[in-house]
């Protein structure tokens, strides 16, 4: 009987530190992890669009002269 008793205290001890049998660690897990996938995917954003400014891939279209405002006739 004595072993038994051990073996349900040994297995109460794995259970509250084990992820998926304590719901309290595992949704404060849950919302850290999704918090800091939220800055990290905000942040890349953030420097990949200060990375690829418009500025910097501005071109010039070519434009045909005689659609201009003041258009140049031959």
């Amino acid at each position: 009987m004595d072993l038994q008793q051990e073996y349900r205290e040994e297995l109460q001890k794995v259970q509250d530190r084990d992820f998926t049998h304590n719901w309290v660690s595992s949704s404060a897990f849950v919302f850290y992890l999704s918090v800091f996938c939220f800055v990290a995917f905000t942040f890349g954003t953030c420097a990949r669009l200060y990375t690829e400014r418009y500025n910097k891939n501005k071109f010039e279209p070519k434009v045909q002269e005689s659609t201009l405002y003041t258009p140049k006739y031959k």
